[in-house]
């Protein structure tokens, strides 16, 4: 995992719960099914089979890959809508092109992430560059959706390419974790992306045997994923692993460790930490589509239908 890191976390900012917080406890760890997006590449939906109350402002997010492509098989998605969101793309290891039907687009790479507030809605595609699909290489990232509040999900669409050398780098008390804070505020530090629901997002590796526990706001949700390697969450100790999230109930604060054995692909223990203001309106999603109702799902369909949220260029249909 090249994401972003640094030799010596011990020179960077650290960040420590007050003694007084109130450590959030574990309410539930849901395991990720697996599946293909797009074009055919393994996804493993994160959020699957938890309850929308503790995902607000999330609606979903995606870890594609871990995967070894050989020569000629990565892939991305066709073009495609969306109306009523954001979507986050962090990429890990590898590098993802984006384009869409406004002229707008940018590459990734290791670390970077992509940050496309849909808004009104667009078409656009994700797929590796020609390079890649000749050579193969290892791919791994991130795709999270955002949901905006009723107020926000026509506004034009926007985007911020956040460039991993951008992203805040932190520590723990004691050095043993790495935080990359890519949005929100934590602790008085702030990360380089914009939302326009209030969020906090990062990357965060945890070495074996070492313990994190953050300050988190009480007027935020807490989930966490386990990109790679195994730990525990909370106070209590609740084991979770590669492929697991894990919902957290109230407090100001939250808890991970890691294993003292970790697997041999993955040194550490690779967690992302989110927490949003839950929107607290209705959220009807279909497909590619997030609104407040249904009439504004069917008009979102009737306006992709009718081409009003843009034509994909010719020649690449």
């Amino acid at each position: 995992m090249p994401a972003v890191t640094v030799e010596n976390p011990l020179t960077l900012p650290r960040v420590a719960a007050p003694v007084a917080a109130h450590a959030r406890p574990v309410l539930a760890v849901a395991t990720a099914p697996s599946g293909f997006e797009g074009e055919g590449f393994p996804v493993r939906r994160a959020f699957a089979g938890i309850d929308y109350k503790h995902l607000d402002p999330f609606i979903m997010m995606d870890q594609m890959g871990e995967v070894e492509y050989a020569p000629g098989e990565p892939k991305g998605t066709p073009w495609h809508p969306h109306r009523g969101f954001e979507t986050v793309t962090y990429l890990i290891d590898g590098t993802f092109v984006h384009r869409d039907s406004h002229g707008g687009g940018g590459v990734i790479n290791d670390g970077d992430t992509q940050w496309m507030t849909a808004g009104s809605g667009l078409l656009h595609i994700e797929a590796p560059p020609e390079s890649l699909v000749l050579s193969g290489g290892l791919f791994h990232g991130l795709q999270l959706w955002v949901n905006l509040p009723k107020s926000d999900k026509m506004m034009a669409p926007r985007y911020q390419d956040i460039g991993g050398g951008n992203v805040k780098l932190l520590t723990s008390a004691d050095g043993g974790a790495l935080l990359r804070l890519i949005a929100g505020d934590l602790d008085g530090h702030q990360g380089p992306g914009i939302t326009h629901t209030p969020i906090t997002m990062m990357h965060v590796t945890v070495n074996p045997g070492a313990e994190l526990t953050l300050p988190w706001r009480k007027d935020f949700n807490a989930l966490a994923y386990a990109l790679a390697g195994r730990g525990s969450a909370g106070a209590e100790g609740r084991p979770f692993r590669m492929g697991q999230a894990v919902v957290f109930g109230a407090g100001d604060s939250i808890t991970i460790r890691a294993d003292e054995s970790q697997e041999s692909r993955s040194p550490n223990f690779e967690v992302v930490l989110l927490g949003g203001l839950p929107i607290r309106e209705p959220m009807m999603h279909y497909g590619p589509f997030v609104m407040n109702t249904h009439a504004e799902l069917a008009q979102a369909f009737e306006d992709f239908q009718a081409g009003r949220l843009g034509t994909i260029p010719a020649g690449e249909h």
